[in-house]
């Protein structure tokens, strides 16, 4: 037997990418003792450590390093000959029209898109943002075929795809007494305005998961439709606003504005594609997901690994 495979180069992969056995173990849909016995046989069938323990981030030694760039010429390869043969079997043709039900998804989901054009370009592609209407009976009927969703509701016909987990994060002024509050309680963020996109209360994170269970509410809620303004308007002081943290990373980093877990544990939903059940195992469709995936974790700041769908 070779004493290296393909899963050992993506379980170091993984471990790279996720930062800690934890969040390695989660990608790769195994317990992080199931992986840490995994990654110690291989050492033992190398002969030399791979990593250095109780190092976060993880620290590769110079045998792992050497394995790394192995895996990151190797995988890419054999994931687009997998790609290739997917097309000459059947399915290399079809429509995929998408609709955005997450007004921040633009940033990442157009080089997706790219991405995926590049190694399917013979699928007609749409795209449109579903930001007015409730977007999942287009979905049904087949006037759409994906949505980015992070609402799933459970309908008949309908497939979820997990793509990511991200923390939904409270984006206010540098210096705000909020910054003083730790952790961050309903009650304390609803005394201030809260800025929104302009969509019903039930689509909101904030409103779902932190204000809801504890039955409070803001006062006051004001709206605006793109990101940036969302971000001026809480610079200069005129509220609060929950944003997911991957897109408030930039105005982070300029200082321009500051980022507050929600809660003891923060807010941490999921972000799906929505696809009608008899397309979620296509060809086409499924190396979406896995561009949209790959896309994601190579351009977005503080994500992490979507848990794994459980057998029906």
């Amino acid at each position: 037997m070779s004493r290296l495979e393909l899963r050992h180069l993506a379980t170091l992969v993984a471990l790279r990418d996720a930062g800690s056995l934890v969040d390695a173990a989660e990608r790769v849909n195994l317990t992080q003792s199931a992986l840490s016995h995994q990654l110690k046989a291989l050492e033992e069938r190398l002969g030399t450590a791979l990593f250095e323990r109780k190092s976060r981030p993880v620290r590769f030694t110079p045998a792992g390093a050497r394995l790394l760039a192995a895996a990151d010429r190797v995988l890419p390869e054999l994931a687009a000959a997998e790609r290739d043969l997917a097309r000459l079997a059947g399915g290399a043709t079809g429509r995929l029209f998408m609709a955005l039900d997450c007004h921040s998804c633009f940033d990442w989901l157009l080089p997706a898109i790219e991405a995926y054009r590049d190694r399917w370009p013979d699928i007609e592609l749409d795209l449109s943002t579903a930001f007015g209407f409730n977007p999942l009976p287009a979905l049904l009927r087949g006037d759409l075929d994906l949505v980015i969703t992070s609402d799933p509701v459970a309908q008949e016909g309908i497939t979820y795809v997990p793509l990511f987990r991200y923390e939904a994060v409270l984006a206010v002024k540098p210096g705000h007494l909020l910054t003083r509050e730790a952790p961050l309680t309903p009650e304390a963020v609803a005394a201030y305005a809260l800025i929104t996109y302009p969509v019903d209360l039930d689509r909101l994170d904030i409103y779902t998961r932190f204000f809801n269970p504890a039955g409070v509410a803001p006062e006051r809620r004001r709206t605006a439709e793109l990101t940036p303004m969302i971000v001026q308007l809480v610079a200069s002081g005129r509220g609060v606003a929950c944003l997911p943290n991957w897109a408030l990373a930039e105005y982070v980093e300029r200082g321009l504005v500051m980022a507050l877990s929600l809660g003891e544990d923060g807010v941490w939903p999921v972000l799906y594609a929505a696809i009608r059940s008899e397309q979620a195992e296509t060809p086409f469709m499924t190396a979406f997901c896995e561009t949209a995936v790959r896309t994601c974790f190579e351009r977005l700041v503080g994500i992490r690994p979507a848990p794994k769908p459980r057998p029906s």
